[in-house]
């Protein structure tokens, strides 16, 4: 399966690098990383970022407050649909959607897919329904009409299933690959889950919110910059269970860091560098392929 990275959604909160670590601007730099997959089974995406309708009509379709707290750029270019055509696919080709939770800025997308089966926990599904999101932000960081005319869902129990390198898997996702499967990690919501996929040279977890910031996984304590500390407490349901999958995740990421390659939906130098990789083996593969 040939895996492709992108950022489906730039945000430029004030406070350069009190949010990204590095900007040396007063706005900072986040990204929302999504990913596509060519498989047998169609086009997958993992994650959708913001929408064509989002761009369009952000008024009707997003938060004031998270519009205002996080700057979102909305381009037309970085919409997921749009990316899809540059890289010469048909977005028609999309059948399946996978999400880590239904977030406005992971779920945005979904209708510009309508042949798309979507694919979430079903404890996730519930929250968002419910618009039950936590105390500060219940009703503002779940848009139901962001998925209101999905009909194709499929949903999952929060694991219960196979264990994948010591957490909680769902496998055999209904259509899709047994490279791809769901890795409940409550917490930012109800029913977030991170998404593994095995490439060809191994394993990778997209973990969404469960961290926000490259330094949550580089080493055995917690290092965030304070502005996504903050927005990470604003937003979590269940301070306990993610303050226990950050720190599952980080042994996964000391003791299995051949086996397994971790990144969250926002951070700008991860995605940059999971891009870099995946072009570079991108074009290993195609100077690596026989002529005739």
């Amino acid at each position: 399966m040939r895996i492709h990275h992108l950022n489906c959604g730039t945000c430029c909160p004030a406070g350069g690098r009190l949010f990204d670590g590095r900007s040396d601007s007063a706005l900072g730099h986040l990204v929302c990383h999504c990913l596509l997959i060519e498989s047998k089974q169609g086009l997958v995406l993992v994650d959708t970022g913001y929408g064509m309708r989002d761009v369009e009509r952000p008024g009707a379709r997003l938060s004031p407050f998270f519009r205002m707290l996080n700057n979102p750029q909305l381009r037309r270019e970085e919409t997921a649909l749009a990316q899809i055509r540059r890289l010469g696919f048909d977005p028609g080709d999309v059948r399946h959607i996978v999400l880590t939770h239904l977030d406005f800025d992971h779920a945005g997308g979904i209708e510009d897919f309508p042949n798309a089966r979507v694919h979430v926990t079903a404890r996730e599904k519930e929250a968002a329904d419910a618009r039950d999101g936590g105390a500060l932000v219940g009703t503002r960081r779940y848009r139901p009409l962001q998925w209101a005319e999905a009909d194709d869902w499929r949903l999952y129990p929060m694991g219960g299933g196979e264990r994948w390198f010591g957490f909680d898997a769902v496998r055999d996702l209904d259509g899709l690959p047994p490279e791809i499967l769901l890795v409940p990690l409550s917490g930012h919501s109800w029913g977030h889950a991170g998404v593994a996929v095995r490439g060809d040279d191994g394993w990778m977890l997209h973990a969404g919110d469960a961290y926000f910031y490259r330094g949550e996984m580089g080493g055995e304590a917690r290092r965030c910059t304070p502005g996504l500390r903050g927005y990470q407490a604003m937003l979590e349901v269940d301070r306990a269970a993610r303050v226990a999958n950050q720190r599952q995740l980080r042994e996964l990421a000391s003791d299995h860091a051949g086996d397994v390659r971790i990144f969250c939906a926002h951070d700008v130098m991860e995605f940059e560098l999971m891009a870099s990789m995946a072009a570079q083996a991108a074009s290993a593969a195609s100077h690596s392929d026989p002529v005739f």
